[in-house]
């Protein structure tokens, strides 16, 4: 898999607009952030000015915009900024906001978007780490009939399917295959509203900032003249004929599938908080922001019992170091040598392939009518991984070699037997000083860690 390295803002920017649910002026900065940094929210007007991490654990609240708090501090409707985050490939930001939601601007998430391409993005020094759908996931919610599935793809990719009881929107659908058509595809798809709806918003004491500047506002059930104007007075708009169903708006959709495609925004902000990027198709059927988090919750759940994702090894492609180049760069030789290949490697760790069959030697004496591979090999087989790791950097490889010093924390899961594949995954946990390199190694088959350990090595010119 190719390597992609994060990216933040290059300069800092800031937005003043209407609060969609307040209807209060609100002011907000975008700044560039460290590696790692993620997404993060701070409410500025708080005592303490508080932080919230942009995540689905977060989210408190899906009512007409998705609601992010942490203690005592929340923020509403950041879907819109997350999603244009998210599609521009922005890993690290801190936004200030100094009120309990995000202004709704012109509905849409294109002055985000050209904000964001007019402060710039620029390129960090560590890779991105993507969550990577391996296999079917799917949540559902039979009250609403909306429906979320992730399948595996080699993209971020989502195809979203939209139905209303009404004839203006009935079934819609929307498609993106690649988020470099978000800016012009997607992102100036603006919320919408039925007239229906907003007598009972406001009583909820929301859209108070709402208008048709920052939503598509749909009639379609004849009201009573008297009616439709308190209604327009509501919302501060002109009156409108109550004979006359249709889009209140005066300005013309954005696309005819304005609504699907919007839906689709939200879906894209709302995966934004799952705090990586996805390589994983969406099918998303009447989507919402509820069912949008239930499936980001799924993942953040997935990315915290699996701390690291099992690497991907496909046997078809060529390995990025065969048998022959490892050699050039470790001594060991048979029965010794425990790597084959080598199918990944980034600035912080390497990817390499044991194929354990039944002539290794060792297996003739453990044990005999039972072969196990001994733990303290797979331990060794991690550690060449590691030695091929630091050795690969140097200019001289062949005088130089990697001895133990240390090794911590060992476990072992699961045996490993004649027939399995060891996926070795080996990562630097701080920057080698002095020859001293400090490392994390896991084992892999399949899915399934077999066994870990960490481990310290001193990088030694050979004598």
């Amino acid at each position: 898999m190719s390597q992609i390295k994060q990216k933040t803002l290059m300069n800092t920017f800031t937005f003043t607009g209407v609060g969609l649910h307040t209807g209060k002026e609100i002011h907000m900065t975008f700044h560039p952030a460290p590696e790692n940094h993620g997404i993060k929210i701070q409410r500025i007007d708080l005592e303490d000015k508080p932080i919230i991490p942009a995540l689905a654990e977060n989210v408190t609240g899906t009512q007409r915009g998705t609601i992010l708090s942490r203690g005592n501090a929340q923020v509403s409707t950041v879907e819109h900024a997350m999603a244009a985050l998210y599609a521009l490939e922005v890993d690290n930001c801190l936004i200030e906001v100094d009120a309990p939601e995000f202004p709704i601007l012109d509905g849409s998430a294109i002055q985000y978007v050209e904000a964001i391409k007019e402060a710039g993005i620029e390129e960090q020094n560590t890779y991105k780490d993507y969550y990577i759908v391996r296999r079917k996931m799917e949540v559902h919610d039979p009250e609403t009939g909306s429906k979320l599935t992730l399948l595996p793809d080699d993209n971020f990719s989502i195809n979203s399917f939209i139905e209303f009881d009404s004839k203006y929107i009935h079934n819609q659908s929307a498609t993106i295959e690649d988020m470099q058509h978000f800016a012009t595809e997607i992102a100036p798809a603006r919320t919408f509203v039925f007239v229906r709806e907003i007598e009972q918003l406001h009583k909820a004491g929301l859209i108070k900032g709402g208008s048709l500047d920052n939503a598509v506002v749909i009639y379609e059930s004849k009201l009573s003249q008297d009616s439709l104007d308190e209604l327009a007075k509501l919302i501060g708009v002109p009156p409108h004929d109550a004979n006359e169903l249709g889009y209140l708006n005066k300005k013309a959709l954005n696309f005819p599938n304005e609504p699907a495609r919007h839906k689709l925004l939200d879906v894209i902000g709302d995966m934004a908080l799952v705090g990586k990027p996805i390589k994983g198709r969406i099918i998303a059927t009447r989507p919402g922001h509820k069912i949008n988090n239930k499936l980001a919750r799924m993942l953040r759940k997935d990315i915290k019992l699996n701390e690291v994702q099992p690497p991907i090894y496909d046997v078809s492609k060529e390995p990025l170091m065969d048998i022959n180049r490892i050699r050039e760069l470790i001594p060991h030789r048979y029965p010794f040598l425990l790597v084959d290949k080598i199918i990944e490697k980034t600035d912080k760790y390497i990817v390499g392939v044991k194929n354990v069959t039944t002539n290794e030697p060792f297996f003739t004496g453990h044990f005999p009518e039972e072969p196990v591979m001994p733990g303290v090999l797979q331990v060794e087989a991690m550690a060449q991984v590691g030695g091929i790791f630091v050795l690969s950097g140097l200019e001289n490889p062949e005088k130089y070699s990697t001895y133990f010093l240390k090794i911590d924390n060992v476990k072992f899961r699961q045996k490993v037997v004649p027939g399995d594949t060891l996926i070795l995954r080996v990562e630097l946990t701080s920057e080698i000083r002095r020859g001293i390199a400090t490392m994390r190694g896991l084992a892999f088959i399949g899915e399934t860690i077999v066994s870990e350990a960490e481990f310290t090595a001193l990088v030694s010119i050979n004598k």
